[in-house]
C-alpha cells in the first residue's frame, strides 16, 4: 500500500487530465455536424475529415511516441509529461471561445498538430512511471488501477457533459486541463533523478590489462567514448558515471533498427506487438465509426452519447478497480488478456447488428470484461525489459499502436461513409463496424498463442556492439 500511496499524485494527475480530455468526446460529434452539415444526421464530409485527422495523428505519434518514451528514460517522466499536458489545453480553449465553422477549422488544425506530438503520450509516460515504482509481481494490478482511474475520469467527465451546455463543456475542459498541469508540476515527484539516471548507456572500448575484448552491451548506445584502465571494460545498464570528455555520440531517438532489435529480443514482446497492432486497429476503427453510425441509425445526440459512455465507464471502472486485482493473480495476465479480447469481439459485433436503440447500451455494458485487454498487454510488455528501458518499451508499443492509428481511419472511415449513404452496395449500415470486429478477432487469436517468457529484471534486452570513438 505504501507504493500505491506514493502514486497518489500520479493518479490525481491522470484523473484530471482524462476528465478534461474525455468530457468533450460526447459533444464533439454534434459540434462537427453543426459546423459542417447543419440540420443533418448523416454527413460524409464529417466522417472523412475525422478519419483523415486520426490518420495524420497516428502518423505523427508513430514517430513521436518512441522518442518521447526513450527521452523520458533520460530526462525523467515529469519533464516529458509537461509538454503534452500544456499543449492539450489549446484545442478545448478554442471551442470554449466559439464553435462556428471558422472556429471549428481552427480547432481542427490545432487539435491535429498538437495530437501528432502528444496523443497517448500522457498514458504511456504514466505506465513507465508506474513501472519505475512498482515491483513486477504487483505491476499488472497497478496498471489496472491506473486504467481504472482513467475510466473513473471517463465516467465523471461524460456525466458532467450530460448536465452541461456545449459551450460550458469546453470551458470546463480547458479549466480542468490547466488545473491538471499545475497540480502535476507542484506535487508529482519525478521517478528519474538526474544523478541516478538509469538510462544513459555508456559504450566504450577499454585498453589495459585483462581479457582485452569488448563486452557485449545490452542496449542501444547513447554515449560512445574511449576509456582505459585495468581489468575488463564495464559499462553496465544503470551506470552512474557519465564521461565528461571525448563524448562523440549522443542519441536520444531510437531508430527503426533499435525498435526491431527490441522486438526480436523476446518472442513474447513480438507477440504483444502484434496484439497491440490489431487491438488498436479495431479500437480506432470503432471510435472513428461508432458515433456517426449511431447518429445516422438511431439519431443519437450529445446526451445519448454521454449516457452510453457513462455506462461503459462505470462498468470499466468497477472491473479495473475491483475485479481485475482479484483475477490477475488467479489467471495471470496472458489469460486475462485473452478474456478481454474475446469480449472486445463480442461487444463490437453486437454494435454492428444493433436492431434498436437500446442494443448499444447493452453492448456498452461489456466494458466490465473487455477493459482487461490494455493493462494486461502493457504489463506483459513491461516484464520483458529491464528497469532501464521501460520508457523505450512502452513507447515502442505505443508507436506500433500509432501505426495502426494511421491505417485504421483510412480503411474504416470510407467504409462507414459508404454504408451509411444511399449508395451502399447492400443494406447493412453496421458493416464497417463488423469489419472492426474481425480485426479484434485477429488480436484475440494471437493472444491465445502467446506464451509469457520469464520477466527480465534490471537488464537490457537489445544487443549492440562497441564502436570506436
Amino acid at each position: 500500500m505504501e507504493k500505491l500511496s506514493g502514486l497518489s499524485h500520479l493518479f490525481m494527475t491522470i484523473f484530471l487530465h482524462n476528465f478534461s480530455t474525455f468530457m468533450v468526446i460526447p459533444a464533439i460529434t454534434d459540434v462537427t455536424m453543426s459546423a459542417l452539415c447543419p440540420g443533418r444526421d448523416q454527413c460524409s464530409l464529417a466522417i472523412y475529415l475525422t478519419g483523415f485527422q486520426q490518420a495524420i495523428i497516428g502518423l505523427g505519434t508513430l514517430v513521436t511516441m518512441p522518442l518521447i518514451g526513450n527521452m523520458s528514460d533520460k530526462y525523467g517522466r515529469k519533464v516529458l509529461l509537461t509538454v503534452p499536458m500544456s499543449l492539450m489545453i489549446v484545442p478545448s480553449a478554442i471551442l470554449a471561445y466559439g464553435r462556428t465553422r471558422n472556429f471549428f477549422y481552427a480547432y481542427y488544425v490545432a487539435r491535429t498538430l498538437i495530437a501528432m506530438l502528444s496523443e497517448g503520450s500522457v498514458h504511456c509516460l504514466a505506465l513507465a512511471y508506474v513501472a519505475d515504482n512498482v515491483p513486477e509481481s504487483r505491476r499488472a494490478s497497478t496498471f489496472g488501477i491506473l486504467t481504472g482511474i482513467a475510466s473513473s475520469a471517463f465516467v465523471c467527465g461524460n456525466l458532467s457533459t450530460r448536465f452541461l451546455s456545449t459551450p460550458s463543456t469546453f470551458q470546463v475542459s480547458a479549466s480542468v486541463a490547466i488545473a491538471a498541469l499545475v497540480y502535476m508540476r507542484l506535487f508529482l515527484q519525478d521517478s528519474i533523478i538526474d544523478e541516478q539516471l538509469t538510462t544513459p548507456i555508456l559504450t566504450y572500448k577499454g585498453i589495459g590489462k585483462g581479457k582485452g575484448k569488448a563486452i557485449e552491451q545490452l542496449t542501444t548506445p547513447i554515449l560512445t567514448y574511449k576509456g582505459s584502465g585495468k581489468g575488463k571494460a564495464n559499462a553496465g545498464c544503470c551506470a552512474n558515471e557519465i564521461p565528461s570528455k571525448d563524448v562523440r555520440v549522443f542519441k536520444s531517438a531510437p531508430s527503426l533498427e533499435d525498435m526491431l532489435c527490441l522486438l526480436k529480443s523476446s518472442v513474447t514482446l513480438s507477440q504483444a506487438a502484434v496484439v497491440a497492432f490489431f487491438y488498436s486497429l479495431a479500437e480506432v476503427g470503432l471510435h472513428a465509426s461508432l458515433m456517426y453510425y449511431l447518429k445516422a441509425q438511431f439519431h443519437f445526440s450529445k446526451d445519448q452519447f454521454a449516457d452510453l459512455m457513462v455506462i461503459s465507464g462505470i462498468a470499466g471502472t468497477v472491473s479495473q478497480l475491483v475485479i481485475m486485482p482479484i483475477l490477475t493473480p488467479a489467471l495471470g495476465e496472458t489469460r486475462l488478456l485473452a478474456v478481454g479480447l474475446f469480449f472486445t469481439c463480442v461487444h463490437v459485433f453486437l454494435y454492428s447488428i444493433a436492431w434498436t436503440f437500446w442494443v448499444p447500451y447493452v453492448a456498452a455494458m461489456f466494458s466490465i470484461l473487455f477493459v482487461f485487454s490494455h493493462p494486461c498487454m502493457r504489463s506483459i510488455v513491461s516484464k520483458q525489459v529491464g528497469s532501464c528501458e521501460q520508457g523505450k518499451a512502452q513507447g515502442c508499443i505505443s508507436g506500433i499502436s500509432s501505426f495502426a492509428n494511421v491505417i485504421s481511419p483510412l480503411v474504416f472511415s470510407p467504409l462507414t461513409a459508404l454504408f451509411l449513404s444511399e449508395g451502399a452496395p447492400f443494406p447493412f449500415p453496421g458493416f464497417s463496424i463488423m469489419c472492426v470486429g474481425f480485426a479484434s478477432m485477429i488480436a484475440f487469436i494471437q493472444s491465445l498463442m502467446m506464451r509469457t517468457a520469464p520477466p527480465i529484471a534490471n537488464q537490457k534486452v537489445v544487443n549492440t556492439f562497441f564502436v570506436d570513438a
